[in-house]
């Protein structure tokens, strides 16, 4: 599954750049601050699910079983997790809207899912 190992590699370069983003270049002020820290999950969010998007193959390859089905929706439900959960919260920081979060519950039971199907499915 080398596009999981590709996509979650962008991904973290990604979200590094977006926590430098959060900490340097985000306005701070006594009103954002709230909509900093909602930014500042998704950037993290996204990398901590970035590795494991990068690590689903070998994760699942070690566990037996139906391994490569277990990749395949591990690394879809993470790959549309961070995308949904994460850009969400991107949207809410930058725009100071929580109207624009929407997708942020449908991302974050992706993640969700992404952690359940490599507790389940790999055996």
């Amino acid at each position: 599954m080398q596009w999981q190992r590709t996509l979650g590699g962008i991904s973290g370069a990604i979200s590094v750049g977006t926590g430098a983003y959060a900490s340097h270049g985000l306005k701070k002020s006594k009103e954002s601050e709230a909509y900093a820290k909602v930014f500042e999950t998704g950037s993290r969010y996204q990398l901590i699910h970035s590795v494991m998007l990068a690590a689903t193959p070998a994760i699942c390859k070690s566990g037996g079983g139906n391994h490569i089905i277990a990749s395949k929706v591990a690394g879809a439900c993470f790959a549309s997790g961070i995308s949904l959960f994460s850009g969400s919260c991107y949207a809410v920081g930058l725009t100071e809207d929580r109207s624009n979060g929407k997708l942020a519950p449908i991302g974050g039971f992706a993640l969700i899912g992404g952690w359940l199907s490599l507790a389940l499915l790999r055996r």
